[in-house]
């Protein structure tokens, strides 16, 4: 094959592997359209996005060795196809129970996209062209991740939340039909046709359990039975899975592949990337709407200056491994996470767009660095026939890592809300009751407003329409000459609420910086193990110069 049919190839592999990862974040920035559309509430618009992620994670190590087995080429067309289909049918739906049942399809048929483009890309090219296209592979993958929330925001900003469906049909089609004219056949030599059923049911059941739990974890809580049971079957279910790997004639997944230490590092280095991509753009997606205040489109656009950096670094990584080796530039790039996630526990709300958008440059460094070469390492420490269950493995721990992220982070996150919201509102009590200017039944009703607020929602104008109507049904029922000076005190009155609330608000909003600065560093603490894995998650750069020398 030419260059110009092997990149053309590469593209259709690309349209197919951008445009399901995409899906994995592109619907988070609509997700309050959808819940003003179908009149629910964020509970439950949130599985447009909980059943994608489920059924993604369920299926995909399945799908991997289907792909092995019977055809990479054919599963990835059958994925595109089903894709297609199910996000044509997303985008038409008209009550929140189909959406949330076609986003189920579009998980399913991702699962079945993702982990065969990898050793299709591979096939493409001879073996030492393999490092660079794993990197640009992982730039793709970096930049769908990171680019899901901006094309979200402008699609919903000029048309409406449909496009976000809709825009993947014409982009299948063309995926299609160039693989069908372009790319040959590949499989597993090794794997037989024979169907690890007990294996494929425990599997799917452990990660059924545990991406479920959780899901639901900070709804149920950590400790609720709910919770625990679905751990303990999650637990059970993947024991029997390895004593049954163990047993069976013909393996789903060779688990000699773990005994690869580099393999085993690279599978636990991606599992941190995934959690820790979640700490940075998920949750500053949150700090730049709830705190700085900024449209959904807005933030969008501003999170997008990751994708971008992301991406450039991606490429640059192809170019730096062949200098100082994989596993370096794995941890350079793991390290750079964990000091932009530390960083952004500094932003306050008057932190300007300059601020966050440096952080933002950082952390698509260093997203851009570890994806690229820790996917590579992962591929490139097993044998090639295995590629396609190993990318399998890849991907499954990634979106693990992002769901547990999620979870996990969510939890700090509302724990110490909870903690920095009741002090906050202890505090603005406490300046209340010490104000001379409020009479006794004022204090009582702005106490109240308060308690019942959440956080810098005060509302200023109601305080002010009860004081009015005070004022009102006072003068009314006031002798003549005391009417002035009634008047003079509700004037006060409003005249200091008008300052004291701008001031309670900025209060409420400290507070609230508070518990995203302590999200935000219990990440760069949990990312800490990720940059000393990271150095065996290849083998060393003598054996690449090896390889080199042999190009040459």
């Amino acid at each position: 094959m030419n260059k110009k049919y092997q990149l053309i190839s590469f593209i259709a592999i690309v349209l197919g592997f951008f445009m399901t990862l995409l899906d994995t974040t592109i619907v988070n920035i609509t997700l309050p359209k959808m819940t003003e559309y179908f009149n629910t509430t964020m509970n439950h618009i949130s599985w447009v996005v909980n059943a994608y992620n489920l059924a993604f994670a369920v299926v995909i190590l399945t799908a991997s060795k289907l792909g092995d087995q019977f055809g990479r080429k054919r599963i990835f067309i059958a994925g595109v196809f089903l894709f297609m289909l199910s996000s044509l049918l997303a985008g038409i739906s008209n009550s929140l129970e189909l959406l949330i049942f076609f986003r189920t399809l579009q998980g399913i048929s991702a699962a079945f996209v993702v982990p065969v483009t990898m050793p299709l890309s591979a096939e493409l090219f001879p073996p030492e062209k393999r490092g660079t296209i794993m990197a640009l592979w992982g730039a793709f993958a970096g930049l769908a991740a990171a680019s899901g929330p901006t094309l979200g925001g402008i699609l919903t900003q000029f048309f409406n939340w449909r496009y976000i469906f809709f825009i993947n049909v014409p982009v299948g089609c063309i995926c299609i039909l160039l693989t069908m004219k372009l790319i040959k056949e590949s499989y597993d030599p090794t794997a037989s046709k024979s169907i690890d059923f007990a294996g494929n049911i425990t599997i799917s059941v452990a990660m059924f359990c545990l991406t479920f739990a959780l899901i639901k974890v900070n709804e149920k809580g950590w400790t609720s039975s709910f919770i625990l049971s679905l751990f303990a079957i999650s637990a059970i279910a993947l024991i029997l899975f390895v004593i049954i790997e163990l047993k069976v004639k013909e393996p789903m997944i060779p688990l000699s592949l773990f005994k690869s230490l580099q393999f085993t590092s690279g599978s636990i280095c991606i599992f941190l990337l995934g959690l820790g991509m979640m700490c940075g753009s998920y949750f500053l997606s949150f700090f730049l709407i709830q705190i700085k205040g900024l449209t959904q489109l807005s933030s969008g656009l501003i999170i997008s200056t990751m994708s971008l950096s992301s991406m450039f670094f991606s490429v640059l990584a192809a170019i730096l491994v062949k200098k100082v080796g994989n596993r370096f530039i794995s941890a350079l790039g793991i390290l750079l996470l964990c000091i932009a996630c530390y960083l952004n526990s500094s932003l306050t709300q008057n932190a300007s767009n300059i601020d966050v958008i440096l952080r933002l440059i950082i952390m698509g460094s260093g997203t851009g660095l570890s994806m690229a070469t820790l996917l590579s390492s992962t591929i490139a420490n097993v044998p090639v026939e295995k590629i396609g269950i190993a990318s399998g493995v890849g991907n499954m721990t990634r979106t693990l890592g992002n769901v547990f992220g999620v979870a996990l982070f969510l939890t700090i996150f509302t724990s110490n809300m909870t903690v920095q919201m009741a002090n906050s509102k202890a505090y603005a009590v406490k300046t209340i009751q010490k104000d001379n200017v409020f009479d006794n039944k004022s204090k009582i009703q702005m106490i109240a407003s308060i308690k019942s607020a959440s956080g810098k929602n005060i509302n200023l104008s109601e305080i002010l329409n009860r004081i009015d109507k005070k004022e009102t049904e006072a003068i009314a029922t006031s002798p003549e000459m005391a009417k002035n000076k009634i008047k003079e005190s509700f004037d006060a009155q409003k005249k200091e609420i008008k300052k004291i609330v701008p001031t309670i608000q900025d209060t409420f909003l400290t507070h609230a910086v508070k518990a995203f600065s302590v999200t935000f560093e219990a990440g760069a603490i949990i990312l800490l193990p990720g940059i000393f894995l990271a150095l065996f998650s290849d083998k060393k750069l003598k054996i690449s110069q090896e390889c080199l020398e042999k190009e040459m």
